[in-house]
């Protein structure tokens, strides 16, 4: 199995980091946010994996159209979309164009890491944030978090100064649209979900 590693983009040298970074394909937007700054309330990390999802993609929540589960998915970019995982956990999405969103799927922890290892009832820092409900749980998101503009709080977002190397690869966890390569990941972290 190959996979790619996306060249840096002019696109990427020159984004505002504003409303407009997520007005775009969410492909692109997965990539370019691998190595940015992102906490809730004070708690997080950088992020080190992330997943797109379209609007013509099977595997994702917006490929049947609204519905008051997803609505999130098709309003604003720059905007979190919050959705409960097998009535288990609790994930975060940053929404781009209507009907597509990126799912954060792996932080680095950095900051307030006894406030995560509190929540989650580990302690080993790798296991904080590696998985999309682990970080649901290590930040305390949840239904109140669903719909809220990435820009202001309880959310704190930085741009990665450069672009990272990455590595990208099939989705994981879904049994639809299998064979698209959009999961992306800091290449060689020891804190992602699954190695590529």
């Amino acid at each position: 199995m190959s996979y790619i590693q996306p060249a840096p983009t002019e696109e990427f040298h020159r984004l505002q980091w504003d409303n407009s970074f997520f007005a775009r394909d969410a492909i692109a937007v997965a990539a370019d946010l691998i190595g940015a700054e992102f906490a809730v309330s004070g708690v997080g990390g950088i992020i080190v994996e992330t997943e797109a999802y379209l609007p013509d993609d099977a595997a994702s929540h917006s490929f049947a159209g609204a519905t008051n589960r997803n609505r999130s998915m098709f309003g604003p970019p720059a905007h979190s979309y919050v959705y409960l995982s097998y009535g288990l956990h609790w994930c975060l999405n940053f929404v781009c164009l209507p009907g597509s969103a990126v799912l954060i799927r792996a932080l680095e922890p950095r900051w307030e890491l006894e406030t995560m290892r509190a929540r989650r009832g580990v302690s080993q820092g790798r296991l904080l944030c590696s998985g999309p409900g682990r970080v649901g749980q290590a930040l305390a998101i949840g239904k109140a978090e669903d719909g809220l503009p990435l820009g202001g709080e309880p959310f704190r977002l930085s741009p990665p100064a450069k672009r990272l190397p990455l590595s990208s690869g099939f989705r994981v966890g879904i049994s639809k649209a299998v064979e698209h390569p959009w999961r992306f990941g800091l290449k060689n972290s020891p804190f992602l979900s699954r190695k590529f």
